[in-house]
């Protein structure tokens, strides 16, 4: 009979992902609680599933370049003027996704359109979608330096194949005719069967500003816009109501 370190070494042979101090942590408890065959196999299945998820969600994590954002429970709902809660909760549950819907979060600089995009995000991350998070300016960027179109096709996959899209910021950026092209490349591809969000300070008439002269804009926002969830945020910036709140605790620290 093998030893608890042979019998782990005998499991990493066959490519069981768990810690070697999970394994034996789990055969001490499975020999001190005489677990039967059927109990054994279960809890090490059940083991190596929570490896192998932690695993995954890590990669796609990674892949998905979510950065640094506010927790949604840190999220001050208070703070808006207006915004459809119900809605945005709603899309937590991620039915969305499966329907290949739109979001579009509309609303001035700095009212927490992205926080909630990346928030959407990692939820979906959680519940096993795959994701992508860039600005729209950094996503041009990269496809735009593709020096051939075999090179432009492998790297619009990078935009076209993931369960969840998130484009941030459009509207800060000018764009050329090119830009509009790729753009409306992405959301095509995408239209009814991946889900794109969008963040963004402009109107759906105002797009055409941002691409000056493309003759695409018009089709790209019916194909976005025909399956799109709306959140509207009207509020005063956090940046500048934090900065404020910090003004006024120095006047008072001063006083």
């Amino acid at each position: 009979m093998k030893s608890p370190d042979g019998v782990i070494e005998a499991l990493r042979a066959l490519f069981v992902r768990a810690p070697a101090d999970a394994l034996g942590a789990l055969l001490a408890h499975l020999t001190k609680s005489r677990a039967s065959p059927v109990q054994c196999f279960e809890q090490l299945v059940a083991l190596e599933r929570r490896e192998r998820d932690e695993r995954n969600l890590e990669r796609r994590t990674k892949s998905a370049t979510l950065g640094t954002f506010k927790a949604l429970d840190r999220f001050d709902w208070n703070h808006p003027r207006s915004i459809d809660r119900t809605l945005y909760e709603s899309l937590l549950e991620l039915d969305f996704l499966k329907q290949g819907d739109n979001v579009l979060f509309r609303g001035q600089s700095g009212v927490g359109k992205t926080n909630l995009a990346q928030a959407l995000g990692m939820v979906a991350l959680q519940q096993g979608r795959t994701v992508r998070f860039t600005t729209l300016a950094a996503a041009l960027a990269d496809l735009s330096r593709q020096e051939s179109v075999p090179a432009l096709e492998r790297r619009l996959r990078r935009y076209t194949s993931v369960d969840l899209l998130i484009l941030d910021e459009l509207g800060y950026l000018p764009c050329d005719g090119r830009s509009a092209d790729l753009l409306y490349n992405i959301v095509s591809r995408r239209h009814e069967q991946r889900s794109t969000a969008i963040t963004t300070n402009l109107a759906y008439k105002q797009w055409s500003t941002v691409f000056p002269g493309a003759a695409c804009v018009a089709a790209l926002v019916d194909r976005f816009a025909q399956h799109c969830h709306v959140v509207d945020i009207d509020a005063e910036s956090w940046r500048k109501k934090e900065a404020g709140e910090r003004s006024t605790a120095k006047e008072r620290k001063r006083s």
